[in-house]
């Protein structure tokens, strides 16, 4: 299983000073623990605080992990039920720059 704290830490270098999302995201590992990006602040902010958000995504951490080592493609995980979310579909669609 992957820890928390470093996925946290990947997603800070991911994300950096201006991710160019213009919302917040919040990724829920169902259980597992949060990753909260406010993508309105520059510099952006990620934290493991679970605050509302413009869209949430429901995802394992296994299959977050996945995602961002290019793994699985994210249409076939939420195609698949891996991936769900909630809010702002459009918000979603923007995380794709953060998972080059």
């Amino acid at each position: 299983m992957t820890d928390l704290a470093k996925i946290t830490e990947e997603m800070k270098a991911r994300v950096g000073e201006n991710s160019g999302l213009g919302a917040s995201v919040k990724f829920d590992f169902k259980g597992d623990g949060i990753v909260y990006v406010d993508g309105k602040s520059v510099p952006n902010e990620v934290s493991n605080e679970d605050k509302p958000a413009d869209c949430t995504i429901k995802i394992s951490k296994d299959d977050f992990v996945a995602l961002g080592d290019g793994k699985l493609n994210p249409t076939t995980a939420f195609m698949m039920g891996k991936i769900k979310v909630e809010g702002n579909m459009g918000v979603a669609m923007k995380l794709q720059t953060i998972f080059k």
